[in-house]
């Protein structure tokens, strides 16, 4: 599913990791253990086994979202839609293995009255969580990998 650049609120950026897709997708779409690496989610929880379909609710800066996978291709591309109040969301994350690290790139689009009235805040917002979420993100996959 391709977000909507038109949306009054979106934001896409992407960091380098040292390590394979597969290390990085492991920690990506482990759902349950994400407030463990991000602090700006305080409760993760999926309905079933992660797949395309499922079903997941987070809780990130105070409000409940509720999601559903839309996109499941392993070491390369996870992707979800999720809904608050006032406000929907389509929300994608790409792997691009190189010889030496991986790319992960997140885009995120939002519609809905809330995203309309206050879209510059949020486009603020939005940016800087993404930002925030890829450098948490980087942190646990490469610890992980000295690990190994």
């Amino acid at each position: 599913m391709r977000i909507n650049e038109k949306a009054p609120v979106f934001q896409r950026k992407e960091i380098r990791i040292q390590a394979s897709p597969e290390k990085v997708w492991e920690v990506l779409t482990n759902i349950e253990k994400w407030p463990e690496w991000n602090n700006k989610i305080s409760k993760s929880s999926a309905e079933t086994s992660i797949k395309k379909g499922t079903v997941f609710n987070w809780k990130t800066g105070g409000s409940m979202i509720k999601s559903k996978i839309h996109t499941f291709q392993p070491y390369h591309l996870f992707g979800w839609t999720g809904k608050a109040f006032g406000a929907s969301a389509i929300h994608n994350w790409n792997l691009y293995p190189t010889e030496e690290f991986t790319i992960v790139s997140v885009e995120e689009s939002m519609e809905g009255w809330v995203a309309g009235l206050f879209k510059t805040q949020m486009n603020k917002k939005l940016g800087n969580d993404m930002g925030f979420w890829l450098k948490r993100l980087k942190l646990r996959v490469e610890e992980c990998n000295l690990l190994d």
